[in-house]
């Protein structure tokens, strides 16, 4: 068999992202391997149908875990089709068992089949994954839930919020998201048994005089397998459904992305009150030392963008399967469906590193609300003074009237001097007291239930989860 090296172009799939145990779901040897777990099925339901013998199937069994790669290579290089090449493969180890492999089956009957199995294996994983980061997230949740922090909308300073609250708001994304790849994971269907065009007509002829159905035979197999079938199909299984995977794993990447993309945004220095986990060695940059690189944030946001075009591939897949089937799916398929998982894959492992590893810097943080909550603030003064006697109008017009004084003072780079302000206004005085003034002005406290909100998203995600 060829061996792969650096001297050849590998995807960076092969070696640089992805886990090994994704990697081997799809491999090739996994491929082949439930390739013949699909002809030995297939192989005992016809034996219990009495069309092979039991020495016919305890043959392909014998042989089930023997893949030659290599062999099966050199027949496809000669007959150009591979799935016939991994037919005659097998059907060189097994003397026996070798002249019913495959019998009354299409292509597709074995393939895809094998590919629901994977898409199943595939998602098992990122759904354990995903449960795993919803975990670590929402213990971030609780022990921030009560933390002030500033909230920017349009980027721009707006009111406060706590750092567990905004932890709650990627929690909740990420909750949907484990919801819908559950869901989509327990709806993986094969195809069955129902050959070229997908009526089974092959099988109808073979099961004649035996009393068996095409049917009954497809509902043996699939439960040897373990596995549903569609109650329809052409030649393939909807490809509806490759779609609709992809689909939920973009829905991720989605998540994914906005988390990583605030963390940049927040470990940007004038914000600065987030970091992700830095090395004592880590290098943040070939020309200055100095750097402190969002990496791993914007290496999720990378591979999450190539992630988001690719339902688009499938849809046309399902779109342009015309009648009963055109093979223009099969080889973008071996493309998509693995690389999909493989960086989806990477990308929950970095992102459960970005959450564990989290820095929340107090300095920053207590900055900002200390330069902009105040002007959040000022609601409060204006409720208090109003409730007091005061003009709604009036005073909305004199906390106007500082708050630009007070912008333009912190534009200049000077302290915000909002409250002093304010609490030295007669205009507000006359209402409120200037120690009062003050106190309403300290933003800190001005977070609603937001702590609450956040403890019960926690509490919810554990119980999804489990």
């Amino acid at each position: 068999m060829t061996q792969f090296t650096h001297e050849t172009y590998l995807s960076p799939l092969t070696w640089r992202y992805g886990s090994e145990e994704m990697r081997r779901v799809w491999s090739e040897a996994r491929k082949r391997r439930l390739l013949r777990c699909f002809w030995v099925a297939l192989a005992e339901a016809q034996q219990e149908a009495g069309l092979v013998t039991e020495e016919q199937v305890a043959d392909l069994r014998a042989h089930a875990d023997d893949i030659d790669i290599e062999r099966a290579s050199q027949i496809e290089r000669e007959i150009r089709h591979d799935l016939m090449a991994e037919i005659k493969t097998y059907a060189e180890q097994c003397p026996v068992g070798g002249p019913i492999i495959h019998l009354g089956a299409t292509s597709m009957d074995a393939l895809d089949n094998v590919d629901a199995l994977r898409l199943r294996d595939s998602l098992d994983i990122i759904i354990a994954k995903l449960a795993k980061t919803l975990a670590a997230l929402a213990e971030r949740m609780e022990a921030e839930a009560d933390t002030p922090a500033m909230a920017f909308t349009h980027i721009q300073p707006a009111e406060p919020t706590t750092v567990g609250y905004r932890l709650a708001q990627y929690g909740q994304d990420l909750l949907l998201d484990y919801q819908e790849l559950t869901r989509v994971r327990n709806d993986v269907r094969g195809k069955g048994l129902k050959g070229a065009v997908g009526t089974s007509a092959s099988y109808t002829q073979l099961l004649e005089g035996t009393g068996w159905t095409a049917a009954q035979l497809e509902a043996r197999v699939m439960e040897k397998l373990g596995l549903e079938a569609f109650p329809v199909a052409t030649q393939t299984y909807p490809r509806k459904q490759d779609w609709g995977v992809v689909n939920a794993l973009a829905g991720l990447a989605a998540s994914l992305h906005k988390f990583a993309f605030d963390l940049r945004i927040l470990q940007s220095p004038p914000f600065g009150e987030w970091s992700e986990p830095f090395g004592e060695k880590q290098v943040g940059s070939s020309a200055m030392p100095f750097k402190r690189n969002p990496i791993v944030a914007e290496n999720i946001d990378s591979l999450t963008r190539l992630v988001a075009s690719m339902p688009r591939v499938l849809w046309d897949n399902a779109a342009l399967s015309l009648l009963e089937r055109t093979l223009d799916d099969s080889a973008n398929r071996r493309f998509v469906l693995p690389e999909a998982f493989l960086i989806m894959d990477e990308a929950l492992g970095r992102a459960l590193r970005l959450v564990e590893g989290l820095r929340i810097w107090p300095g920053p943080r207590e900055r900002n609300l200390r330069d902009y909550g105040v002007f959040a603030a000022t609601e409060r003064v204006l409720m208090a003074a109003v409730r007091a006697g005061g003009d709604r109008q009036e005073l909305h017009e004199v906390i106007r009237e500082r708050s630009l004084v007070a912008w333009a003072a912190l534009q200049a780079g000077e302290p915000n001097p909002l409250a002093d302000l304010l609490a030295s206004d007669p205009r507000i005085t006359r209402y409120l007291p200037a120690e009062e003034v003050g106190a309403l002005l300290d933003a800190s406290g001005h977070v609603g239930d937001a702590p609450a909100r956040a403890r019960a998203m926690a509490a919810q995600i554990r119980r999804v989860i489990g």
